[in-house]
C-alpha cells in the first residue's frame, strides 16, 4: 500500500469509526467535508487524483463500519461527471443506473444518470422520488425525471457495473466485521462446559466463513486492479459481484447460526452488517442479472477461449502493456 492510500485509509478508519453509532443528518457533512467525493476527479480539476484502488481502501472500512451515510454513491457520481467534463454542484449527488433505485435518494441535492452513452444531471427539482428501503432501512427511491437535465454530454461509463464493483468493496468489510464478531462469539460462548469454538462443526462453518470472505476480498481487489489496469473492467465486475452475491448467501446464515438468538437482536452489532449485506446482494444486479451478464460472455469464448481470457487478463494485469 502507498502511503498516500495508506494516510487515506487511516483518516477513513478514524473518521467512519467516529460515524458508525450516528445518522444520516451527523454524518453526511462530515463525509461531504472530509472529500471523499472527490477521490477519482483528477487533481487539475479539483480532485483527490486518486485511483480505484483507493476507492477499494475507502468502500471497504466503509463497509466494515457500517457507515449510515453514502460513501459509495457521491464518489460514482462525481467520477461520472468529471468523465463527462460536467461541472458538479454543491451539496449530495446520487446515481440513477438504468432500472435501480436511487441510494439515499429522498436525500440528495442532484442525481446522476448515464443512458445511451450519455451523462446526465438532474438537480432534485427534475426529480420526483417514490420512496423505498432497503433490509437494512436506508433510503433506496425510486426516481423519475420529470424536469430537464441541468447538463448532459456523452460519457461511456456504465454505472450499474462500478456501483456493483462499490458493492463488492462494501460487501469485503462487511464480511470482514461479521467474522470478526462471530469469532469473538465462538470464543467466548461456552456450552456444555467448553467454548463453542472448540466444536468440530462450529470449527467447520468458520472456516467455511472465512472462505466466503476471502473469496469476496480477492474479487474486490480484482475488479480494482481491471479498473486502474485494463480498457474495460467488465468481465472481472460481473465475476466478482456473482461470487460477492454467493458469498453472501453462505457466510450470512453461518454468522447467524453460531450466534444463535443474540444475533438476531438489534441491539447486537451484527444486524448493521448482515442486514446490509443482504441489501447490496440485490443492489446493482441480482444474482440472475451478473449470472447471464457472465453467462454471455463465456459463451462467445468457448471452451477453450475462456481459460485464454482469463490469463490474458491476468497477465495484463501483473505486466501492463
Amino acid at each position: 500500500m502507498s502511503d498516500n492510500r495508506q494516510l487515506l485509509a487511516d483518516m477513513a478508519e478514524g473518521l467512519f469509526a467516529e460515524l458508525a453509532e450516528s445518522d444520516f443528518e451527523a454524518a453526511w457533512p462530515r463525509l461531504a467535508e472530509a472529500g471523499f467525493s472527490t477521490l477519482l476527479v483528477p487533481e487539475d480539476k479539483g480532485g483527490f487524483g486518486g485511483d480505484w484502488g483507493d476507492v477499494l481502501a475507502v468502500l471497504r472500512l466503509a463497509g466494515r463500519n457500517a457507515v449510515p451515510a453514502p460513501v459509495a454513491e457521491p464518489i460514482l457520481a462525481h467520477h461520472v461527471l468529471a468523465l463527462a467534463g460536467i461541472e458538479a454542484p454543491q451539496g449530495f449527488v446520487s446515481i440513477a443506473a438504468p432500472g435501480c433505485r436511487v441510494p439515499w435518494g429522498r436525500h440528495a441535492d442532484a442525481v446522476v444518470s448515464v443512458e445511451d452513452g450519455k451523462a446526465s444531471l438532474y438537480m432534485v427539482d427534475a426529480c420526483t422520488f417514490t420512496e423505498g428501503e432497503s433490509p437494512a432501512g436506508e433510503p433506496l427511491d425510486a426516481v423519475t425525471f420529470t424536469g430537464t437535465a441541468a447538463a448532459g454530454a456523452p460519457c461511456e461509463a456504465d454505472l450499474a457495473a462500478l456501483g456493483a464493483f462499490a458493492r463488492v468493496a462494501q460487501a469485503s468489510g462487511a464480511l470482514e466485521a461479521a467474522f470478526t464478531l462471530a469469532i469473538e462469539h465462538v470464543n467466548q460462548r461456552q456450552q456444555f462446559g467448553r467454548p463453542l469454538a472448540k466444536f468440530q462443526a462450529v470449527q467447520q462453518a468458520m472456516a467455511e466463513f472465512s472462505e466466503e470472505a476471502a473469496a469476496v476480498d480477492a474479487s474486490a481487489a480484482g475488479c480494482a486492479a481491471a479498473l486502474d489496469g485494463l480498457d474495460e473492467a467488465g468481465f472481472e465486475i460481473a465475476s466478482a459481484k456473482l461470487r460477492t452475491n454467493i458469498a453472501i448467501d453462505r457466510a450470512t446464515p453461518i454468522a447467524h447460526r453460531v450466534h444463535g438468538a443474540i444475533g438476531f437482536t438489534m441491539e447486537y452489532a451484527l444486524n448493521r452488517y448482515t442486514r446490509r449485506l443482504m441489501s447490496w446482494r440485490s443492489e446493482f444486479g441480482n444474482d440472475a442479472h451478473w449470472a447471464g451478464v457472465l453467462g454471455r460472455r463465456v459463451a462467445t469464448l468457448g471452451g477453450k477461449g475462456l481459460w485464454v481470457e482469463m490469463t490474458r487478463r491476468s497477465d495484463r494485469l501483473i505486466q501492463p502493456a
